[in-house]
């Protein structure tokens, strides 16, 4: 088949498909049913996923800092340090 032909073959296909599926019908939460038990799962969940992220985010932030403190008592006692010459061979 042509590139032209397999085009046009996909673009049949996908307008049957958009004509054979039903409307999806909207969940309570969209239509405004705040009370139902679905809508106060999404909304727990959301604000656990939220919990997740934020403490993702603090152990970043304490990992920095975590380094920034090495590095800087690193640097604070860099004078002690020597380089051994030769090593092992």
């Amino acid at each position: 088949m042509k590139h032209g032909a397999c085009f046009a073959v996909a673009i049949l296909i996908a307008v049957a498909l958009l004509g054979v599926v039903e409307p999806a019908m909207a969940c309570p939460v969209c239509w405004g049913e705040s009370d139902s038990p679905m809508a106060r799962g999404m909304n727990n969940g959301t604000v656990f996923l939220l919990g997740v992220i934020g403490t993702v985010q603090v152990g970043f932030v304490a990992l920095f800092v975590s380094f920034r403190r090495r590095g800087k008592e690193c640097r604070k006692h860099r004078d002690s340090f020597e380089v051994i010459n030769g090593g092992s061979r």
